[in-house]
């Protein structure tokens, strides 16, 4: 089982964004077959099997096993990821985005989406990937909020001249500033 599963195909996202399935693939968590999700869930196991076919065509759900059961088949599925990620791409903007701006939201969106999408693509079977994620949270007076974003560009600007030359291994470095939301729990 895949830690994240990345979406970029609108058929995925279809077989996904359903409530029944969703439970369905949650039950998957562990390997289990469509008998075993039908009584959890109280349902018939011909309706999860249904959703389970729809799951398995759309590479959510994998067969891991399969055994007899008085003289039929019987499949065993897990859900083939821990989670997923459905891409910003999917779901599309409306109107043509204006130039972009550094300091708007709407940058802020697509650096995100052009994050998510970098990651997604990272093989997860190399033993090591070298990353770094910090998060912090700073507090600036309104008055010091246009010096500390110039601070805060003319530091990376500083470490992407240091460190920006052509040789080496390429690392992607993305920061995020916004404004902090009310806390969630």
């Amino acid at each position: 089982m895949r830690d994240v599963l990345y979406l970029e195909q609108i058929e995925q996202a279809e077989a996904l964004l359903k409530p029944q399935r969703v439970e369905v693939l949650r039950q998957l968590a562990e390997p289990r077959t469509c008998s075993e999700v039908a009584a959890r869930l109280e349902q018939t196991p011909q309706r999860v099997y249904y959703h389970v076919k729809q799951l398995v065509a759309a590479g959510l759900v994998d067969l891991v096993a399969e055994r007899k059961v008085r003289g039929i088949t019987e499949g065993i599925y897990q859900a083939a990821a821990r989670s997923y990620w459905l891409s910003p791409g999917l779901v599309g903007r409306i109107g043509l985005r204006r130039a972009r701006d550094e300091l708007s939201l709407g940058y802020l969106l697509d650096l995100m989406e052009e994050v998510q999408a970098d990651i997604a693509a990272l093989d997860r079977a190399q033993p090591e990937l070298p990353s770094i994620g910090v998060s912090g949270e700073i507090r600036v007076p309104a008055e010091q909020r246009q010096q500390f974003l110039h601070d805060l560009q003319t530091a990376l600007q500083d470490l992407f001249t240091r460190y920006g030359g052509a040789e080496g291994d390429a690392f992607k470095l993305a920061v995020a500033c916004y404004p902090k939301g009310k806390d969630r729990e």
